[in-house]
Formats: C-alpha cells, structure tokens, sequence
C-alpha cells in the first residue's frame, strides 16, 4: 500500500503507483492520460469494444498504457483505482479493491488531487436530480459576464482535468456533479457548493444499497463537505437544507437559500418580477438588491427560473457584481432539448423536453402545460411514476409510450388515469420516434400540446437525450408540421 495516497498531489512519485482505470469513455480517457503524464504505471480496464473505445485504447497504448477490452476486468496488482461514473458501486472490480484495501478515486477526486500544490483555483459546484447542466451553463455565463476566465466542467461533458491542463488558465470553475462522481469524491473542499433538488432517480445504480434512495441523497449531500464559502439549498425542498445542517464545512461557511418566493435574510429570492439578493448585500435586514428580470430568462418556466436563481446565489457568493448576474442570463438562449417548442401546426404545439429524463423533471415540464398529448418512456431507472400521473391526469389528452420500461409508465397510466388514451410501441430502434409521432398526432386536437417529456434515460435506443430530442423534431417535421 501506498501511505501518501489520501495526501497526493501533482509532486508526488506517480512513478510508484500502479493505478487501474476502470472504462474508456471520456471520464476515463482523461483520467488514465492524466496519470500517464504524471509517470503512473497505468492498465485501462473496459469490457466494450465498440469503435469509440477501441479508438481511445489505440492512442493510449501508444502513450505507455496497458488496456484491456472486452474481458471482464480484474483487480491484480494495484494501488489505486479510478472509477468512471457509469460503473456501479458493486462491480466485482471495485469490490476486490475493498478487500484489498485499494482506494477507490473517480475522476473528480483525481482531478482535485492533481490540482495541487500549483494549479489551484476556486470550484462552485453544482448537483441535484434536476437542472445541474442549466444552473452550470447559467453560472459559468454569468461568471464570465463579470471579467472571469471561467468553465463549465464535469458532469456538463469536459472533464475537470481537462480544464486543469489547459494552458487558458482558468480562474474559476462552474462544476457539474453527479450523485456517481460524487460517490468516490472524499476530499473535495469546494468554494460553493448547491444542492438544487432531490428526488427518486438512478435507483438502480444504488441497489446495493439497504435504502436506495437514501444512498443517493447522501451522495448528493457529499457536495456541501468542507466547502469554504457558501451551501446553497433549494428552500421548497426542506432536505437540502438539512444537507447543509448535516454537513462538516470549513468554519465561517453560511448557508445561503434560494427559493422563487420572497427571499428572507441569507436567501437570493424573486420579487415583483426580479430576482433579488438578501443574502451577500450588507443592509440585507432591511432591503434586497436586484440583479436581474425573470424576462430575461428563456424559457420562463418556473423550474428554469429556479435554476437561474440558484446561479445567481453561486456566482454571488464568489462576488459577481450585480449587473453581471443580468448579463449572463441575457446571453444565454433557449437550451436545446429543453422544454423547446419545434412546431406549431393546425393549432398543435409541438416541444420537445427530451432532457426530462426522470419524473421530476417531466413533472415540471408538464405543468408548463394544460393539455397535453404526452410522449414518454426509455430507461426508466428504478423509479416510480404514480406521483406523477396523479398529478397531471386531468391534463392529459392521450399518452405515446415508447422505450423498454414504458410498461412500467403505462401501469401507472391504467390504475391511476384509465380515461387517457395509451399507445404503446414496441420499436427497438430510432424509427420508433416516426411511428410515436404519428400516433401522437393521431390524438391531438387543436390547442393541445405534444410534449416529449420522457421522464426516462434515452440509451436504450439513442445515443443520448439530444439525439432522441433531434428525431422527434425530425419527425415531427416530417409529418408536415411547420416550424
């Protein structure tokens, strides 16, 4: 075993460590090229061998890796593991490590590890089932609005040590985490960190757990450990304030709430239309400071907003000026994919809200709404969807169910709102989305929405929720509808 491990960092005998990386997507690509510039001795572990992977084996071995394809990975001589986030807590490789006594780092940890003694700037993160990719594109847009050289890393899609080693120099990182890479963080010290919502989802990749959905939460709750400055927490959501009361930060951190309400002290808020600070002003018993309109949001939906405001308590609790806070979200468009309306024809408005890929996502895209023809279905995770079909029962106009749990969204539907008319298909491939929107239109009436709001992962037919959301606009387009 290697005693400086849990206190390395980039000056440290890489040379010593034998390190296994485990998967080739890019978390992992990343990852074993960092540790082959550090001098590690690196072996590259993945049972795939799909072009993608076999593309980044090929230049890695050039490097001085080992990689294994296609076999399933072993632990054998090792010092360190690096898991990529898609692996479970309960693959055998990680299991071994356990038992041996290995640590167990993502590549998050890595990417802090490394950062040190010489490269260290501030990270503001941000986590949640919902709105991660939103509030972190909204606060590196606001960050750089106030003169700040700034990037939005992780689970958004660049890896963190990619922005670590680029010679741009950042100055400060928006960091999008996830409940897996956080699971196999254990020393990050955040300047900022938020926690936007929790509800069920990815409960399959915590069914080792006892209590699944407490697992989550407590990997979601790892993001306010140590932090140095500021906990955000969602004030309609009493557990993310007790996070933060859960939490062993570093002395003289504040908790700081958002909520769509009229702030109170210590809170970013929305009154009279603006979003307003009563958290980092120093009269802020008595007045609040603007920093910017709810018009220039887009889309103004209500889950949108709230993501702005929690951006906007991020970048204040790194001192962005006021002003900025406007000018960031000013220059940010419509997210595609995200609630985006890709026709309108005969009185029937088409969106396309693929990146609602839970029910708590689908349930906010659902209530922007008040009839809707609802396309839904694909991975579905382990969650459940009674909740949501309660909910939104009276608005539904009909529902199109495609993907391989959508059994699990029609049960629902039958027991819960057996008046709504249910199509289910069963296409395995991309041309499913042709026949979903058929249907879907088939239902229609003038006045409705068709929503795309899967409340479900897109990988069991597509490459991702953007590619799905890019064939149901195609679709539709194809059916004559006009955009």
């Amino acid at each position: 075993m290697i005693d400086w491990l849990s206190t390395a960092d980039r000056y440290s005998p890489w040379q010593q460590c034998r390190v296994v990386v485990a998967g080739l997507g890019a978390a992992g690509f990343a990852a074993a090229d960092a540790m082959l510039e550090m001098g590690a001795q690196v072996r590259v572990v993945d049972q795939s061998t799909g072009d993608a992977v076999t593309d980044r084996a090929n230049l890695l071995e050039r490097l001085g890796a080992v990689v294994e394809l296609g076999t399933p990975p072993s632990l054998r001589e090792a010092d360190l593991v690096i898991a990529s986030p898609g692996w479970h807590p309960d693959a055998p490789l990680f299991l071994a490590a356990g038992s041996a006594g290995v640590p167990i780092w993502g590549d998050v940890e890595m990417a802090w590890h490394l950062m040190h003694p010489d490269r260290v700037v501030p990270w503001l993160g941000i986590t949640g089932t919902n709105g991660k990719t939103t509030t972190t594109t909204m606060l590196d847009a606001i960050l750089r609005a106030d003169g700040h050289n700034s990037a939005a890393v992780g689970n958004i899609g660049r890896p963190i040590i990619e922005a670590l080693n680029d010679p741009a120099g950042y100055d400060v990182l928006a960091v999008e985490l996830s409940s897996f890479e956080l699971h196999w963080s254990h020393s990050l010290a955040l300047h900022s960190a938020a926690v936007l919502n929790v509800h069920e989802d990815h409960l399959e990749w915590y069914a080792y757990a006892a209590d699944p959905m407490a697992a989550y939460a407590a990997d979601k709750a790892r993001i306010f450990e140590r932090v140095t400055t500021s906990c955000v927490y969602n004030v309609a959501e009493p557990v993310t304030r007790r996070m933060v009361e859960d939490a062993d930060v570093t002395e003289g951190a504040r908790a700081i709430g958002f909520t769509l309400g009229i702030p109170s002290i210590g809170m970013v808020g929305v009154v009279d239309g603006a979003i307003v600070d009563r958290a980092f002003i120093e009269r802020r018993a008595d007045s609040a400071l603007p920093l910017a309109e709810v018009s220039d949001i887009t889309p103004a939906a209500p889950h949108v907003l709230s993501d702005a405001v929690a951006a906007a308590a991020l970048a204040r609790s790194f001192g962005v000026k006021a002003n900025s806070v406007a000018d960031g979200l000013r220059s940010l468009g419509q997210s595609a994919h995200r609630i985006e309306t890709v026709a309108v024809q005969d009185g029937i408005t088409w969106v396309d809200d693929s990146k609602a890929t839970n029910p708590h996502a689908a349930d906010a895209s659902l209530r922007a709404f008040d009839k809707v023809v609802w396309v839904a279905g694909g991975q579905t995770k382990g969650v459940h969807f009674d909740d949501l079909v309660s909910a939104h029962k009276d608005r539904l106009q009909g529902a199109v169910l495609i993907g391989v749990d959508r059994a699990d969204i029609a049960d629902s539907l039958r027991r819960l709102a057996p008046g709504v008319p249910v199509v289910e298909l069963d296409g395995t491939t991309r041309q499913v989305m042709d026949e979903a929107v058929a249907q879907a239109r088939r239902l229609a009436r003038p006045g409705d929405t068709v929503l795309l709001a899967p409340a479900a992962a897109s990988r069991d037919i597509w490459a991702g929720y953007d590619v799905r959301g890019d064939d149901f606009a195609a679709a539709v387009g194809a059916k004559g509808a006009s955009r």
